[in-house]
Protein backbone atom coordinates (compact mmCIF):
# COMPACT_ATOMS: atom_id res chain seq x y z
CA UNK A 1 0.00 0.00 0.00
CA UNK A 2 1.31 3.44 -0.91
CA UNK A 3 1.30 6.25 1.58
CA UNK A 4 -0.52 9.42 0.69
CA UNK A 5 1.68 12.37 -0.19
CA UNK A 6 0.83 15.21 2.15
CA UNK A 7 0.31 18.55 0.46
CA UNK A 8 1.45 21.76 2.08
CA UNK A 9 -1.51 24.04 2.73
CA UNK A 10 -1.04 27.40 4.31
CA UNK A 11 -2.58 27.90 7.72
CA UNK A 12 -4.42 31.13 6.91
CA UNK A 13 -8.14 31.67 6.57
CA UNK A 14 -7.75 32.91 3.01
CA UNK A 15 -5.11 32.96 0.25
CA UNK A 16 -4.83 36.76 0.63
CA UNK A 17 -2.75 36.42 3.80
CA UNK A 18 -0.39 34.06 2.04
CA UNK A 19 -0.08 36.42 -0.95
CA UNK A 20 0.73 39.20 1.50
CA UNK A 21 3.54 37.10 2.94
CA UNK A 22 4.91 36.33 -0.55
CA UNK A 23 4.76 39.99 -1.58
CA UNK A 24 6.66 40.89 1.59
CA UNK A 25 9.30 38.23 0.90
CA UNK A 26 9.69 39.41 -2.71
CA UNK A 27 10.03 43.00 -1.42
CA UNK A 28 7.23 44.19 -3.69
CA UNK A 29 5.19 47.27 -2.84
CA UNK A 30 1.78 46.07 -1.72
CA UNK A 31 -1.31 47.22 0.08
CA UNK A 32 -3.79 45.08 1.98
CA UNK A 33 -7.00 46.77 0.87
CA UNK A 34 -9.30 44.69 3.07
CA UNK A 35 -9.41 41.30 4.73
CA UNK A 36 -10.18 39.75 1.33
CA UNK A 37 -8.30 42.04 -1.09
CA UNK A 38 -4.69 42.88 -1.81
CA UNK A 39 -2.82 44.86 -4.46
CA UNK A 40 0.87 44.86 -5.33
CA UNK A 41 3.38 46.05 -7.89
CA UNK A 42 5.85 43.67 -9.51
CA UNK A 43 8.63 44.22 -11.99
CA UNK A 44 8.66 41.96 -15.02
CA UNK A 45 11.21 41.50 -17.76
CA UNK A 46 9.66 44.09 -20.10
CA UNK A 47 7.21 46.07 -17.96
CA UNK A 48 5.76 46.50 -14.51
CA UNK A 49 2.61 44.75 -13.37
CA UNK A 50 -0.15 45.85 -11.03
CA UNK A 51 -1.38 42.76 -9.22
CA UNK A 52 -4.80 42.44 -7.63
CA UNK A 53 -6.32 39.54 -5.76
CA UNK A 54 -9.74 39.10 -4.21
CA UNK A 55 -10.79 36.14 -2.10
CA UNK A 56 -14.46 35.42 -2.76
CA UNK A 57 -15.51 33.64 0.41
CA UNK A 58 -18.97 32.81 -0.97
CA UNK A 59 -17.45 31.05 -3.98
CA UNK A 60 -14.27 29.84 -2.26
CA UNK A 61 -12.38 31.32 -5.19
CA UNK A 62 -9.27 33.47 -5.51
CA UNK A 63 -9.75 35.98 -8.34
CA UNK A 64 -6.34 37.19 -9.52
CA UNK A 65 -5.43 39.89 -12.07
CA UNK A 66 -2.12 41.25 -13.33
CA UNK A 67 -2.45 44.47 -15.32
CA UNK A 68 0.38 45.24 -17.73
CA UNK A 69 1.96 48.68 -17.84
CA UNK A 70 1.09 49.40 -21.47
CA UNK A 71 -1.82 51.47 -22.79
CA UNK A 72 -3.87 50.40 -25.78
CA UNK A 73 -4.91 53.26 -28.07
CA UNK A 74 -8.60 53.08 -29.08
CA UNK A 75 -7.74 52.59 -32.76
CA UNK A 76 -5.73 49.44 -31.90
CA UNK A 77 -8.30 47.70 -29.68
CA UNK A 78 -9.66 45.47 -32.45
CA UNK A 79 -6.15 44.37 -33.42
CA UNK A 80 -5.29 43.69 -29.79
CA UNK A 81 -8.45 41.58 -29.48
CA UNK A 82 -7.35 39.51 -32.47
CA UNK A 83 -3.85 39.14 -31.03
CA UNK A 84 -5.15 38.03 -27.63
CA UNK A 85 -7.57 35.52 -29.14
CA UNK A 86 -4.61 33.96 -30.97
CA UNK A 87 -2.30 34.13 -27.95
CA UNK A 88 -4.69 32.78 -25.29
CA UNK A 89 -4.75 29.18 -26.59
CA UNK A 90 -0.97 29.12 -25.96
CA UNK A 91 -1.53 30.01 -22.27
CA UNK A 92 -2.03 26.96 -20.08
CA UNK A 93 -3.19 28.77 -16.95
CA UNK A 94 -5.35 31.89 -17.06
CA UNK A 95 -6.01 34.18 -20.01
CA UNK A 96 -5.48 37.75 -21.23
CA UNK A 97 -8.14 40.33 -21.91
CA UNK A 98 -8.71 44.05 -22.26
CA UNK A 99 -11.94 44.90 -20.53
CA UNK A 100 -14.19 47.54 -22.12
CA UNK A 101 -13.46 49.96 -19.24
CA UNK A 102 -9.67 49.61 -19.31
CA UNK A 103 -6.93 50.67 -21.68
CA UNK A 104 -4.51 47.99 -20.49
CA UNK A 105 -4.21 44.25 -21.09
CA UNK A 106 -4.64 42.07 -18.02
CA UNK A 107 -3.86 38.49 -17.12
CA UNK A 108 -6.78 36.86 -15.29
CA UNK A 109 -6.86 33.67 -13.28
CA UNK A 110 -9.48 32.17 -10.97
CA UNK A 111 -8.34 29.56 -8.49
CA UNK A 112 -11.35 27.66 -7.17
CA UNK A 113 -10.88 25.95 -3.83
CA UNK A 114 -14.41 24.75 -3.15
CA UNK A 115 -14.24 21.75 -0.84
CA UNK A 116 -10.45 21.94 -0.44
CA UNK A 117 -8.79 22.59 2.93
CA UNK A 118 -7.19 25.69 1.40
CA UNK A 119 -4.74 26.59 -1.30
CA UNK A 120 -1.34 24.97 -1.34
CA UNK A 121 1.84 26.99 -1.44
CA UNK A 122 2.52 25.56 -4.89
CA UNK A 123 -0.87 26.72 -6.22
CA UNK A 124 -0.36 30.32 -5.09
CA UNK A 125 3.20 30.40 -6.46
CA UNK A 126 1.92 28.97 -9.76
CA UNK A 127 -0.62 31.79 -10.11
CA UNK A 128 2.12 34.42 -9.62
CA UNK A 129 4.56 32.63 -11.91
CA UNK A 130 1.97 32.22 -14.67
CA UNK A 131 0.96 35.90 -14.50
CA UNK A 132 4.49 37.26 -14.81
CA UNK A 133 5.93 34.71 -17.22
CA UNK A 134 2.97 34.79 -19.61
CA UNK A 135 2.86 38.58 -19.45
CA UNK A 136 6.55 38.73 -20.30
CA UNK A 137 5.91 36.36 -23.20
CA UNK A 138 3.03 38.48 -24.55
CA UNK A 139 4.64 41.90 -24.15
CA UNK A 140 6.89 41.77 -27.26
CA UNK A 141 3.88 40.90 -29.43
CA UNK A 142 2.04 43.91 -28.04
CA UNK A 143 5.03 46.11 -28.87
CA UNK A 144 5.24 44.76 -32.41
CA UNK A 145 1.55 45.39 -32.96
CA UNK A 146 1.30 48.81 -31.29
CA UNK A 147 4.50 50.44 -32.48
CA UNK A 148 6.22 48.04 -34.87
CA UNK A 149 3.69 48.25 -37.68
CA UNK A 150 2.89 44.53 -37.54
CA UNK A 151 -0.56 42.99 -37.88
CA UNK A 152 -1.71 40.60 -35.11
CA UNK A 153 -0.50 37.45 -36.89
CA UNK A 154 2.93 38.94 -37.68
CA UNK A 155 3.28 40.30 -34.14
CA UNK A 156 2.46 36.92 -32.63
CA UNK A 157 4.86 35.04 -34.92
CA UNK A 158 7.69 37.51 -34.28
CA UNK A 159 7.20 37.37 -30.51
CA UNK A 160 6.91 33.56 -30.37
CA UNK A 161 10.16 32.89 -32.20
CA UNK A 162 12.54 30.94 -30.05
CA UNK A 163 16.17 31.82 -30.58
CA UNK A 164 18.97 29.46 -29.69
CA UNK A 165 22.58 30.31 -29.04
CA UNK A 166 24.27 33.69 -29.13
CA UNK A 167 25.30 36.01 -31.92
Amino acid sequence: MQTKVEETYFPYSSPISFLEELFFQFEWNYERISENEIAAEAEGRWCNYRLFAIWRVDLECLVFSALMDIKIPPEKRASIGTLLSSFNPRVWLGHFEVSPDDEVPAFRYNLTLRGAPGASIEQIEEVLTAALSEGDRLYPALQFLLWGGKNPEEALMAAMLDTHGEA
